[in-house]
């Protein structure tokens, strides 16, 4: 098994922190990963991406430019990589903040109002997590039941009054109803 997910939007989406969350967890499932991080020079506000991959072999390359799962948190970016996940794949998409369908029909889309879900629930600035608790649950990248310990490895020292928070934001994804 090996699959090759590109997360994409904004900087300060959170973006590289949701490809380090999933790439401890496949650590922690002595799995073979990788993870790239991309940002433009603007990082807040310009646009980021990161490759993950999560395998049972070895990766040979770090680059994913064909992913198996695309999770987009804004336009641009489902503009640039629709095209490029394979035929097959998922397409996860912010439908808070993208207000348009996926335009292929040979991939399945997946639509969750992270955003506003987040914003709802006083979880400003987690809509990432919701979008990966969504995204664990519909492709099964990663164990739903261990998502404590990559939490724990992942958020800072300095951030740890944040931790249930993400951790909430993630078990609304993952039991977001369509």
């Amino acid at each position: 098994m090996t699959k090759n997910m590109l997360i994409a939007g904004f900087g300060g989406q959170g973006i590289l922190f949701c490809g380090k969350f999933l790439a401890y967890e496949g650590l922690l499932e002595d799995k073979c990963v990788s993870w790239l991080p991309s940002y433009g020079p603007e990082m807040r506000g310009g646009t980021a991406n990161c490759s993950v991959i999560i395998s049972d072999i070895p990766v040979g390359s770090p680059i994913v430019s064909n992913p198996d799962i695309l999770m987009v948190m804004n336009m641009p970016s489902l503009d640039k990589y629709e095209d490029a996940t394979c035929a097959g794949g998922q397409i996860f998409v912010d439908s808070a903040l993208i207000d348009r369908k996926v335009n292929r029909t040979d991939v399945e889309a997946y639509y969750i109002p992270a955003t506003k879900m987040a914003n709802d629930e006083g979880l400003t600035g987690l809509a990432n997590m919701i979008m990966i608790g969504y995204v664990i649950k519909k492709s099964g990248i990663i164990p739903f039941e261990n998502i404590e310990r990559a939490l724990q490895k992942v958020v800072p020292a300095s951030k740890q009054h944040l931790f249930d928070s993400n951790k909430k934001a993630l078990e609304l994804g993952f039991n977001y109803a369509e």
